[in-house]
Parts: C-alpha cells; structure tokens; sequence
C-alpha cells in the first residue's frame, strides 16, 4: 500500500510519499515519514516492511555516515547507490529485505540526481520514479510532463496532479501525503497534502 514518487528537476529534486502506516487492512497511524534523511542533501524515500523498511535505512545510513568520519569526506549519490544495490543484492542471497527505495541527492559537482532501487537490487537513475500501486497512474502522467529544464513550482503542480489521480481512481488511496525537496540547501518539507 505505500507509495512515493520522486521528480529530478533541473538544479532539485522532488519527493512525495504518503504517511500511511499500515498492517494488512488495519491503519495504524496517518502520519509516518517515510522520506529518511541520510545526510544534509540526500534522502531515501523506503516503502515496504516497516520492520525491513527501518532495519535496512538505518543500516545504510550508519554505515554511509561511518565511511564519511573513517575517511573525512561524504559519499556521492552515485556511490550511496551502489552500495545501497550492493547490500539489497547481498540480503537477496540469504534474507532478503522486502523494500523498494527512492534515492534523492544533491551533489556539489554532479547537481541533482534520483535513483530507483527494488528489493530485487534493480537499480536505475531516473528521472521520474516511484512506486506502489499510485505510482501506475502517475508514472505516465509525469512521463508526459516532464522536461530537463523543469522547475520547482512545475513540478509541485506535477505532483498534485498525480496525488489528484491517484485520490480519484484508486480505491485505497492514502489520504496525506508529505513532499520534500533536495536541492543546494539541503533538504526541507515543500508542503504536506
């Protein structure tokens, strides 16, 4: 039942996920945040087992921010990515984590970037991505919308489209959602739906 998106513009990129935590048909509670900093100017957006979800972010986010203190310097968005696929494929061989990520970043020599990974240890830099079930009624519609030169306000509208379709034709729809963006400021909430 999760679902998030992520649109790469021009110097940011932008996330959305909804805030719904939840056990088979039981709603636990309406306001997760399921985007997860990493850093000042990296996120993951993480759907799946909430268990799996908490246990494998903060496994690879300790494990980032641990490189960074062994070796002075932080690691890209490319090379969080890579190790990020690297330790999913890993898990894959014996106990598998049953999420799919969002991963958002700035970088100071590359600008913005958005990689999509599953728990099958996929991994894609994209320029719009998502998943869960709202992801099939936006995926087309931002296919549709997007170019390079894309803003922030463009791509907010982009986003409360797809919210708008995925509220009117799926039956389980989350009803709130959060969008952050990451851009050279770092990492703050745009607005919550």
């Amino acid at each position: 039942m999760d679902f998030f998106v992520g649109i790469k513009g021009k110097d940011f990129v932008l996330v959305c996920s909804d805030t719904s935590a939840s056990q088979s048909i039981i709603s636990i509670k309406q306001d997760e945040d399921k985007i997860v900093p990493i850093d000042d100017h990296k996120v993951f957006c993480i759907a799946g087992e909430a268990g799996d979800r908490v246990n494998f972010s903060e496994y690879i986010i300790a494990n980032v921010r641990l490189y960074a203190l062994r070796n002075g310097t932080e690691l890209n968005t490319k090379s969080i990515a890579n190790y990020t696929r690297g330790e999913l494929a890993t898990a894959l061989r014996s106990s598998p984590y049953h999420c799919n990520l969002l991963l958002a970043g700035y970088d100071k020599e590359t600008g913005p970037s958005l990689y999509w990974l599953d728990y099958l240890a996929t991994l894609s830099k994209v320029n719009t991505g998502g998943t869960g079930y709202g992801s099939y009624f936006t995926l087309s519609l931002f296919d549709k919308m997007w170019h390079p030169d894309l803003t922030l306000d463009e791509a907010v509208a982009m986003i409360d489209a797809g919210i708008a379709e995925v509220k009117k034709r799926l039956v389980v729809a989350p009803p709130h959602y959060i969008l952050k963006v990451v851009d050279k400021d770092g990492v703050r909430v745009v607005k919550t739906v």
